[in-house]
């Protein structure tokens, strides 16, 4: 019978203590370390794979550098679990994600371990090489260290940022995260001795010396001796790229190995030079067999069983929205052998691995890449495909300039299913599709549509398939559906045109997207205290149904808008056209219900739109401010 180990996480809430333990002791804290994050996030759910990926690498780099006198950023935040667990939340870590818990993704505001908050990919070197020149000016001697994954590599931003960083040789370190085998020859035994050789300060005062040197010969023989060294270098270590944008390649070694890991870092951290990329690679899902077995490694999970790995299954019997898009365009797909897809390595987030598994010759990933994708889709637009690019509206916004001048302005039909409309609860504030509408709807010439339930999205994927003479997009949010009846096929809406679900005589409630079930239910509330309320969904933010909106001005006292979006949206438009035909001189009481002018934190989207003022509950109270008249809260049977 084994001793029983006295537990060291205990001992070590934050990197200045976890830095007084022995090097050998750092095997069982990361044990121990793997643990609390699989124990933690099986309470919670959240993206698991990826921190268990980095468990080795996270200790390693706390253990060596000064944190947070030394900046370290983590790209996107996935990978920042065990981070937070070292950095003093420990205690909070079971309100990952939760109503006023700790955020999924690296905060400033939420502690001094973290140094620029992460929610979108490919930004870590950026803001590390930013920082690393604030040092210099300032003249300090810390480090500034940058973990990125392979997956974010494939952004231009990085690119744009490694240029930059190696043509100003600042002193900043980068750490590629190969967690899929994308880029790393075999790790072993023999690539760690070049690592640890290579990163070493003998190695690298030579190296530049050696740069020094040929510098003063003519400038083709010192490329030319130059790019012979690097490039025999590289069929070595696998890093001639890097070397080319200037930094110096340290690596492959092995992520998961502390005895590799801490001599590297410690070279690095010990160098003079600037800057330096180490090539660790690692294993997603590491230590926890369900994640590795699994195809995705659990990247983002709900809660689960830790003995089984097995993830509660949604209480729902509707359809998700984002499952509903990727049904009706295979459907739409099967009529028409010119619609292809693109996804910016979101295929199974956006509901089109559902489409790759029909069409694989039809479907393009184009990494980490939004701006890519749109221009990539207007270019197979241009020859007479018909894209549809299904990106996050968070996501989305990336690719701004690149929807305005390749696809808007040339009247390009490329289609945008726009998934994650609205508050997308767990992700917070860094995923909201809070934007689109606004940033959409001011461009001439675009079809926009939100789907009121999920059998209105069947339809919008149809009419966007027809529409073929300019761009589109159709919005909708996170989660499950209505639960209504589902149609077998989409057929396509007449553009510009919405419907009424209800007749009323007093308010007329105009919804633009699935806030409309909400409608419905304030309506129910309204006439059980004698005001009739009419119930429009809008359909389309362009072209408006303008001879809707002035019948219910025309018909009613009270118009309100309600949409799961920013000011200078739906309802700003609305506005416009009320104005522009004179009706607000008539004394018609307009209201338009948005999200509040403020970042809300992650909870459930329930309550997040609860707090955002555009429940149910909320709606009954705007129709009695507009009649003035007082409606105590506690009259509103509406939970």
């Amino acid at each position: 019978m084994q001793p029983t180990r006295t537990p060291l996480l205990d001992l070590v809430p934050t990197p200045d203590l976890l830095r007084h333990l022995q090097p050998e002791q750092l095997r069982q804290v990361a044990d121990e370390l793997r643990q609390e994050t699989i124990d933690a996030v099986a309470a919670t759910g959240g993206h698991l794979g990826a921190g268990l990926g980095v468990v080795e690498l996270t200790l390693a780099l706390h253990y060596v550098f000064d944190t947070p006198r030394d900046r370290l950023i983590w790209d996107v935040g996935h990978q920042a679990y065990p981070h937070k667990i070292l950095t003093g939340r420990r205690d909070r870590i079971r309100t990952l994600r939760q109503g006023k818990g700790l955020s999924g993704f690296t905060k400033r505001s939420e502690s001094e371990y973290d140094p620029f908050g992460a929610g979108h990919s490919s930004t870590s070197i950026s803001a590390g090489l930013g920082m690393a020149v604030a040092r210099d000016l300032d003249g300090r001697p810390d480090h500034v260290i940058a973990v990125i994954g392979d997956g974010a590599m494939s952004a231009g931003m990085a690119y744009e940022a490694m240029n930059n960083a190696g043509a100003s040789h600042s002193r900043l370190i980068v750490i590629l995260n190969d967690n899929d085998m994308s880029i790393a020859p075999p790790v072993g035994a023999m690539s760690s001795y070049l690592a640890r050789l290579g990163s070493g300060r003998t190695y690298l005062k030579l190296r530049d010396f050696g740069k020094q040197l040929t510098a003063q010969l003519p400038k083709r023989l010192d490329s030319a001796i130059t790019r012979a060294v690097e490039h025999a270098r590289g069929y070595v270590t696998g890093g001639t790229l890097f070397e080319e944008l200037g930094f110096y390649y340290v690596g492959p070694i092995d992520g998961h190995n502390l005895d590799h890991l801490l001599p590297v870092l410690k070279n690095v951290r010990d160098a003079e030079f600037g800057p330096i990329l180490v090539h660790v690679v690692t294993q997603k899902g590491k230590g926890y067999e369900p994640a590795e077995r699994s195809e995705d490694k659990y990247h983002g999970v709900v809660k689960f069983d830790i003995a089984t790995g097995t993830q509660a299954k949604s209480k729902s019997n509707a359809p998700s929205y984002t499952s509903v898009f990727g049904a009706s365009l295979v459907k739409e797909a099967r009529k028409d052998d010119k619609i292809v897809a693109i996804t910016a390595a979101m295929p199974s987030g956006t509901g089109l691995d559902l489409f790759g598994k029909e069409f694989p010759a039809r479907i393009f990933d184009v990494g980490i890449a939004e701006q890519h994708a749109v221009t990539f889709a207007a270019g197979l637009a241009a020859e007479g495909y018909k894209p549809f690019c299904a990106i996050y509206s968070t996501f989305l916004q990336r690719a701004y300039d690149q929807i305005v001048h390749d696809v808007a302005i040339q009247s390009l039909p490329v289609r945008f299913a726009i998934d994650r409309a609205g508050l997308v609860g767990a992700d917070g504030q860094t995923h909201a599709g809070s934007f689109d509408n606004a940033y959409l709807g001011c461009l001439p010439g675009f079809v926009i549509m939100a789907a009121g339930d999920e059998a209105e999205l069947v339809h919008m994927v149809a009419t966007a398939a027809a529409i073929d003479d300019r761009p589109s997009a159709f919005r909708y949010p996170r989660g499950e559906g209505l639960g209504v009846t589902m149609p077998e096929h989409g057929v396509p809406l007449e553009i510009g045109k919405g419907r009424i679900l209800r007749e009323g005589g007093k308010v007329a409630l105009l919804s633009f997207g699935t806030r409309l079930g909400e409608c419905l239910k304030a309506a129910d509330e309204l006439m059980a205290h004698g005001l009739s309320a009419t119930v429009a969904d809008a359909r389309f933010l362009k072209p408006l149904d303008v001879d809707l909106v002035l019948r219910l001005a025309r018909e009613h006292e009270i118009l309100i808008t309600i949409e799961e979006g920013a000011v200078g949206g739906f309802g700003s438009h609305v506005l416009q056209t009320l104005a522009e035909h004179g009706v607000l001189d008539r004394g018609l009481r307009v209201r338009s219900m948005i999200l509040p002018d403020v970042y809300l934190d992650h909870d459930t989207p329930a309550a997040m739109y609860a707090r955002a003022g555009l429940d149910a509950k909320a709606i009954v109270t705007k129709a009695f401010e507009a009649l003035g008249k007082d409606f105590p809260a506690e009259a509103i049977r509406l939970a």
